[in-house]
């Protein structure tokens, strides 16, 4: 699917976030990227295949 060169990363690897935008949905809280990942805001994916990977975003650090 990819086009670009460098070539993005599978969705299968580790690094799937890396791969370009290509729709952009900010106002329904997700982005589509060149590996055919759904990315949402929460940090949560869906990926082709079907398979969801819960959102994983940094917990908050309580001020001392």
């Amino acid at each position: 699917m990819c086009t670009h060169t460098p070539t993005c990363p599978t969705a299968d690897s580790p690094d799937r976030e890396a791969a370009r935008t290509i729709a952009s949905h900010p106002e329904q809280g997700w982005n589509l990227l060149c590996n055919a990942v759904l990315l949402f805001e929460d940090t949560g994916e869906l990926l082709p295949d079907g398979r969801i990977i819960a959102p994983h975003r940094p917990l908050a650090v309580a001020a001392v």
